[in-house]
């Protein structure tokens, strides 16, 4: 299931982790790890309707990334699936995504967002303190100038998700 450039890939991004010191360098970090998530976890079958279904990333809130994140994507193929980038408008689009990153912006509606995808097998992803507890799967934060992720397993498997134990290895332990 792993591919070299899935594990290529990775591996730039945990280079450039050692140094995001700009903004603009933040976003490219996290958004090779959000293309990289869609290589690493697994959603139950029943998710797509067909083998080529696309991995649909919505970004919910401001977009702080970069066309380069739309133009990468395009790379990407995970299992036949090519992977798309949509901004989506508001909580209840997101069950229509496999992967949900809630943008700093949105701070105040990200638990609207977790209820609403709540029972779907949704990878939620946020970059605001707290978006673990509320009940999301994976949080950025920047210690040190270095973009770091928490992931919840717990939630990841509420939400039906498997998630690689390389995908696990890399993050810190989820605080409760």
């Amino acid at each position: 299931m792993l591919t070299k450039l899935a594990v290529a890939l990775l591996a730039v991004a945990l280079a450039r982790a050692g140094g995001a010191e700009a903004p603009a360098e933040e976003y490219r970090v996290k958004g090779a790890f959000l293309l990289n998530f869609a290589k690493f976890v697994e959603w139950p079958p029943e998710v797509f309707k067909t083998a080529e279904d696309p991995i649909a990333i919505c970004v919910i809130g401001s977009n702080p990334f970069s066309a380069a994140l739309d133009e990468a994507a395009r790379q990407v193929v995970v299992d036949k699936r090519t992977v798309l980038i949509r901004p989506i408008p508001d909580a209840q689009q997101a069950r229509q995504c496999q992967i949900v990153f809630v943008s700093a912006s949105e701070h105040k509606r990200a638990k609207a967002v977790l209820e609403a995808v709540r029972g779907a097998s949704v990878l939620t992803v946020g970059e605001t303190e707290g978006f673990i507890a509320a009940g999301g799967v994976i949080e950025f934060r920047v210690e040190d100038s270095k973009v770091r992720m928490e992931i919840s397993a717990a939630a990841a498997k509420l939400a039906g998700l498997h998630i690689s134990a390389k995908l696990l290895s890399l993050s810190q332990p989820a605080k409760r």
